[in-house]
């Protein structure tokens, strides 16, 4: 097992493209460790970065990542749940086998994530893990039952978790991007998109740089009293 260090190490999944990308390019060039994760290979490298073949829905393939984790780097300082996969669709029209998907990736996923991410934490007694939902849970907009749905039991669960490991000197919060441009709207009928940004306060798309904002804050130091928050982004 890695002695543990002054190295900063941090998880984040999804990275192979959009946010999760763009966060551990940066993370890694600001020094820190990042370990990424996909289902698929990335297509990029970075110095600082490692990138690991996983499924987030898949137990033993999270458990995996963790035996990694602690051989290679023997802490973990901060976790950011970012995989996650939308359908927008009418209840009607929604196959049982869609539901499935998305609610074992964007909640199944998190929560095996969280699990292991705490287990390690716990012999530092310190981390920050930071969930994702997404303004479409506030909004209720027409199809997005399912997918406000995962997210809906992403931040219950990040509330109720925040109380079993604040003891533990682990912090859990979840952030809830409006939409950014990356490949998880790209799909999404135009018409749609825009009822959900005109329901929005800042009437604009998100950016990158709004959700590094508030990560960069829950995972300062002085952040150590704020757990089992969402912070909605846009003014949903």
């Amino acid at each position: 097992m890695a002695e543990v260090n002054d190295e900063r190490v941090i998880l984040i999944t999804g990275t192979r493209k959009g946010i999760g990308k763009y966060l551990a390019q940066t993370f890694a060039g600001r020094g820190w460790q990042v370990i990424g994760c996909s289902r698929k290979e990335a297509d990029w490298e970075a110095p600082g970065y490692e990138h690991l073949l996983a499924d987030v829905s898949d137990e033993t393939q999270v458990a995996a990542i963790f035996r990694h984790i602690r051989k290679n780097y023997g802490r973990l300082d901060a976790a950011l749940n970012n995989a996650g996969i939308a359908s927008m669709n009418h209840v009607l029209l929604t196959p049982g086998g869609s539901v499935q998907s998305v609610m074992n990736t964007n909640f199944l996923g998190t929560f095996l994530v969280c699990r292991e991410a705490a287990r390690l934490m716990m012999k530092q007694k310190n981390g920050r893990i930071i969930n994702f939902s997404t303004v479409a849970v506030p909004l209720d907009l027409e199809g997005d039952a399912v997918y406000a749905a995962s997210k809906s039991a992403v931040e219950k669960f990040t509330r109720i978790l925040a109380r079993e490991i604040g003891p533990l000197g682990i912090t859990v919060n979840t952030i809830g991007p409006a939409p950014i441009d990356t490949d998880l709207i790209r799909n999404i009928p135009p018409e749609k998109m825009d009822k959900l940004i005109n329901s929005l306060a800042i009437k604009r798309y998100g950016t990158f740089e709004d959700v590094l904002n508030v990560i960069d804050f829950l995972i300062h130091p002085n952040s150590g009293f704020i757990t089992g928050q969402t912070i909605y982004l846009g003014g949903a």
